[in-house]
């Protein structure tokens, strides 16, 4: 008996994509993603290393999120102010400041606020100094935590984004690492979408513009901004159960920065959308089964396979299975049995697992027999 690779394909019609250069942005550095499926829409210089600005402050949030997640600090925890953080973070920085005085006692609670919603460099360092020692310390953990979610252009150098020539971080990264916050830290994202947050009778407003602009649409990140980077934002919106992931940098104004954010979004939820081109579970093909009680056992994936394509093209996803035929019995439930090819222009193929829906036993000693004989017999006949 020789086994064969087989391959199954079939297309509807041609698919005809929505060029990404459809669209323009004044932005620097772009990306464009969808949270689901990870899909890229749109580009632009997306793995230059950049000055994050405080965009970088997700990767501080980032840290302490998981280190609470991990029961090393709650966020009843008090941590005190020290003379650096104010010096370096504080009012007379003139920079983003959470107004945090010289041996304040402040709650972890609170100074994720300040972090997130109120940008205080003050608070990063503070937070930083507690949880690690000190911020060199506290940065070197971001910069393994970096290395850990695979961010592959990213450079620690503060805990603020306090401009400095080896702090950088590029657009993709700060996509991925948004992508992974909102994954890994669903019960405190929503802080992202606080409006503003008052602290020492000083409330201040979260700097976001989609928040204003997409209200009931948009839900976070971070914005970010320094001579040196221009104008940044990690922009997240959700519409119809789809989430978009939108991160640019070097805009030259607070206006700018928001129509851009704005324009693209808008585009990625116009022009696309998620479908679930093969269900979870639902035959996909029967592979035969060579000396098995059944002859052949049904292949299916694991899961829902759903891919963002151009509005209205879902039918035309071609599809390619490979599996050898015939398998050998026995076959276990859940042998994985063939491989499904799901591609379309402008689009990464993906490879998608099929398993086998039920167990399949050997047949006993003269069913063997008799299958033998009859493979013997009808494979001579059909030479």
């Amino acid at each position: 008996m020789k086994r064969r690779l087989l391959f199954l394909s079939t297309a509807l019609g041609v698919l005809t994509a929505v060029s990404a250069n459809a669209l323009e942005t004044k932005a620097k550095n772009a990306i464009l993603m969808d949270f689901t499926t990870g899909k890229v829409l749109f580009e632009k210089n997306a793995d230059e290393p950049m000055p994050p600005a405080s965009m970088s402050k997700l990767m501080t949030a980032y840290v302490i999120f998981d280190r609470l997640k991990k029961g090393l600090i709650s966020e009843d925890d008090v941590f005190v102010v020290s003379n650096n953080a104010w010096r370096k973070g504080g009012i007379k920085t003139g920079s983003s400041t959470m107004f945090l005085n010289p041996k304040d006692k402040v709650t972890v609670h609170d100074l994720l606020r300040g972090i997130i919603v109120q940008s205080g460099n003050d608070a990063c360092i503070t937070a930083a100094e507690n949880i690690a020692g000190s911020e060199e310390e506290f940065v070197r953990m971001e910069n393994e935590m970096a290395q850990k979610l695979g961010l592959k252009n990213t450079h620690i150098a503060n805990s603020t984004g306090w401009p400095h020539p080896e702090h950088r971080m590029s657009a993709r990264d700060l996509a991925t690492l948004s992508f992974r916050l909102i994954k890994d830290f669903p019960e405190y994202y929503p802080i992202y979408s606080e409006q503003s947050f008052t602290y020492n009778g000083i409330q201040q407003e979260n700097r976001n513009p989609l928040l204003l602009l997409m209200p009931n649409v948009a839900d976070g990140i971070k914005t970010g901004h320094t001579s040196q980077s221009g104008y940044g934002l990690v922009g997240s919106a959700k519409k119809n159960g789809r989430r978009l992931i939108l991160v640019e940098n070097g805009l030259k104004t607070m206006r700018e920065r928001g129509e851009e954010a704005q324009k693209m979004i808008n585009w990625g939820f116009r022009g696309f959308d998620n479908y679930t081109v093969v269900k979870k579970d639902v035959r996909v093909v029967g592979v035969p089964v060579w000396l098995g009680e059944q002859r052949s056992v049904s292949a299916v994936p694991a899961d829902d396979t759903v891919m963002t394509l151009p509005k209205g093209r879902q039918k035309d996803v071609k599809v390619v299975v490979k599996y050898l035929s015939p398998l050998k019995a026995p076959v276990k439930k859940g042998d994985k049995i063939a491989e499904m090819v799901l591609s379309a222009p402008e689009h990464q193929d993906s490879v998608i697992p099929l398993y086998a829906v039920r167990d399949v036993k050997k047949l006993g000693y003269f069913g063997r027999m008799k299958e033998t004989v009859k493979h013997i017999l009808f494979g001579s006949m059909n030479k």
